[in-house]
């Protein structure tokens, strides 16, 4: 099998996960030029926006990093004239940070063509996606371009369609890990498989490499995946507590102080089940009833939680994070990176 160094052009095997809302170029930076595979979460942004970010990236590292989008399933709902209701069910949330419910945009997220059409003119090295198995016509513009493709799996199923697409590399991604369950064969709520139990299977599964995703927090979970037939380790929490990620002080603290059994699955903030705290906010929503279908739910929410964040009001943030959240106790990018690359077989 090909070796993933070799594959994505790094010298070590560890791979930072998007994060979506969360991404910062330091951070990704920081992760790249250590050797591994920075990533960046390109949710929401248009084609300007990811010119733009590009820019930056480049000029913060020489490395190889990836960029990484949501591909659209189908269920997602385009602005129509349920807005206005979905909006006023969250209007005490809106009212705590001095807005009135947000009027009916022309659209909630940019058009995947346009997002594409900045990354073919970009050409990272790596383009990842979750939610779905690339077009053929994906992957052939990507490689066209000397761009490997990741693509994200939460089943077994789910990866050997990916494989079968033509992808390079496959995340598995356990059920312990933060922010959204990007599964999309079946239900996420049915699709719920531990890292422990799902990685050897999709290994078994597919004759590409496999990055092992969800509750790899320290150098024990990378020995952990090697050892379960793992290329490569991806992790997220313990790298957003760090002082190169967007993540503010609020939600650093509530990576350190959430115990493995306080973290929740939830569709309250976007639409779709992610895994973070149960703050207010979240309890709130669940206790309506009134939750939108994605995306509009997550736009909706987005209004406020951005204010939120600026303003340090954890209670009103997305506060993602997964179960090993408290083995994150590093303070930069650099000491978790030594961390887990201590576990990277020799």
């Amino acid at each position: 099998m090909t070796d993933l160094r070799a594959l994505l052009g790094i010298r070590h095997p560890i791979v930072l996960a998007p994060f979506g809302g969360l991404s910062s170029v330091a951070l990704t930076a920081a992760v790249s030029d250590a050797g591994g595979l920075g990533s960046y979460g390109l949710y929401g942004y248009d084609g300007e926006r990811i010119r733009a970010t590009v820019a930056a990236l480049r000029a913060a590292t020489s490395a190889p990093f990836a960029l990484n989008i949501w591909l659209p399933i189908g269920d997602e709902v385009k602005p129509g004239p349920e807005h206005d209701a979905y909006a006023t069910a969250l209007e005490t949330l809106f009212a705590e940070v001095g807005l009135e419910p947000p009027a009916r945009p022309e659209r909630y997220l940019p058009a995947l063509d346009e997002q594409l059409a900045a990354i073919w003119d970009a050409a990272p090295a790596v383009l990842s996606v979750v939610f779905g198995v690339p077009s053929p016509a994906l992957i052939e513009q990507a490689h066209r371009r000397g761009i490997r493709v990741l693509g994200t799996a939460t089943t077994t199923a789910e990866a050997v369609a990916l494989a079968d697409g033509g992808v390079d590399a496959i995340v598995a991604t356990g059920a312990e890990a933060a922010g959204h369950r990007v599964s999309f064969l079946k239900p996420a709520e049915e699709s719920l498989v531990g890292l422990v139990s799902l990685l050897p299977q999709v290994v078994d599964a597919v004759d590409v490499p496999v990055i092992a995703a969800g509750g790899i927090g320290d150098r024990r979970g990378v020995a952990a995946a090697f050892a379960l037939g793992a290329s490569g380790v991806q992790a997220g929490t313990s790298f957003l507590v760090t002082a190169e990620s967007a993540a503010n002080d609020a939600h650093r603290a509530a990576i350190r102080s959430t115990a493995a059994d306080d973290s929740v699955l939830t569709r309250a903030m976007s639409g779709r089940l992610s895994r973070g705290v149960s703050n207010r906010a979240v309890r709130e929503i669940e206790a309506s009833g009134a939750i939108a279908p994605f995306p509009v739910q997550n736009w909706l929410t987005g209004r406020f939680r951005a204010i939120a964040g600026r303003r340090g009001l954890g209670e009103l943030q997305s506060l993602w994070l997964g179960q090993s959240a408290p083995l994150a106790r590093w303070d930069t990018a650099s000491d978790v990176f030594a961390e887990l690359l201590a576990g990277v077989p020799a």
